[in-house]
């Protein structure tokens, strides 16, 4: 029977929940996700409880707080200028609290995400940290098959 090493092509559905158990991605309703470990699609952590299954297993693991997406980080809360929003956006766009914005990074090649945190007369406090950072999470997989 093969074994999910290093590097391996996976088929498989998994459901990842937060500490209140509500589903955060769940594909057994749905078509299962391929993905290549070591390629950054599952956080290191995730992929690491992954070594060693096989092909048919199904197994659910608890990651303790931190572990899957990191800490949290003070420094990743930041203060936007509306103008500047305005300015790199849609001018008369408007935004609330829980709005996620995506963002460029600086060679225009990506983009990452923000949530707005609080609204200010003239800024936005958006918060960059991953929405898991800092929290524990469940994780079950079911291994369709392994290359």
């Amino acid at each position: 029977m093969t074994t999910i090493e290093p590097g391996s092509f996976l088929t498989l559905h998994y459901r990842l929940a937060g500490p209140d158990g509500a589903d955060v991605i769940n594909t057994f309703g749905d078509k299962p996700a391929t993905l290549s470990l070591g390629t950054g699609q599952l956080a290191p952590a995730m992929e690491a409880r992954l070594i060693g299954l096989a092909e048919g297993a199904r197994q659910s693991f608890e990651l303790a707080a931190g572990e899957a997406f990191g800490e949290r980080n003070p420094e990743l809360l930041q203060r936007v200028k509306l103008a500047l929003l305005h300015e790199l956006g849609d001018p008369d766009a408007r935004y609330g609290l829980g709005d996620v914005v995506q963002f460029p990074t600086p060679d225009g090649a990506a983009s990452y995400a923000g949530v707005v945190r609080e609204v200010g007369p003239d800024w936005l406090l958006f918060d960059f940290n991953h929405p898991l950072a800092g929290q524990p999470v469940r994780f079950e997989v079911q291994v369709l098959g392994v290359l």
